[in-house]
């Protein structure tokens, strides 16, 4: 007995990587606004109906790109000490911010969250709570390998390495220098 998933030929998940990727694509080139559900089903060979069974908007498909990419690519190995690790998440944040085009996405939904009160919840829930415990993780290493102390504010110490990267980003002054002279002045105020 052959059993089906998604639609009769097999090619649901195809069809869903699809969509992802053309959206990606799409917001990259046009913008958030200029991306509609229409132009994302038209590119991904899909129909729009196909788009709303998974997703409920435009946004929300973008925030699975989002999803998707930075579970890629943002998981940041242990390089067994505080100052790499920090170096390293710097290079990978800035790497991403302006060179992924889920970066771009990324900075195009920040900026939704912040204008949209309903899809800033579900940016919260869905993305943003894991994004932060992903950035928190070197500095919960480094307090456990004791080159941070026990009571570090783990929460305002990440903000103080990724804050930067992201503002740069948004205003479109991050680059690789930038984050390796900013990995450099937090890691000298660290001590």
């Amino acid at each position: 007995m052959v059993v089906h998933t998604g639609n009769r030929y097999g090619r649901s998940e195809e069809a869903r990587r699809n969509v992802l990727q053309e959206a990606d694509d799409l917001v990259v080139a046009v913008g958030l606004e200029a991306t509609t559900i229409e132009e994302i089903a038209r590119r991904a060979g899909v129909a729009k109906q196909t788009i709303y069974r998974w997703w409920r908007d435009k946004n929300a498909v973008l925030l699975d790109v989002v999803i998707r990419d930075t579970e890629l690519t943002l998981d940041l190995p242990d390089t067994g000490s505080l100052p790499g690790d920090v170096t390293q998440m710097c290079a990978n944040l800035t790497d991403f911010l302006i060179h992924d085009d889920a970066g771009a996405v990324l900075l195009s939904l920040r900026a939704q969250a912040i204008t949209n009160r309903a899809f800033g919840e579900v940016f919260r829930t869905r993305f943003w709570q894991g994004q932060v415990a992903r950035e928190q993780e070197p500095l919960r290493r480094a307090v456990g390998r004791r080159e941070l102390p026990d009571d570090t504010d783990i929460d305002h110490l990440r903000l103080r390495i990724v804050g930067p990267l992201y503002a740069a980003a948004e205003e479109g002054l991050l680059d690789r220098g930038f984050a390796r002279e900013h990995s450099r002045a937090v890691l000298a105020a660290l001590g």
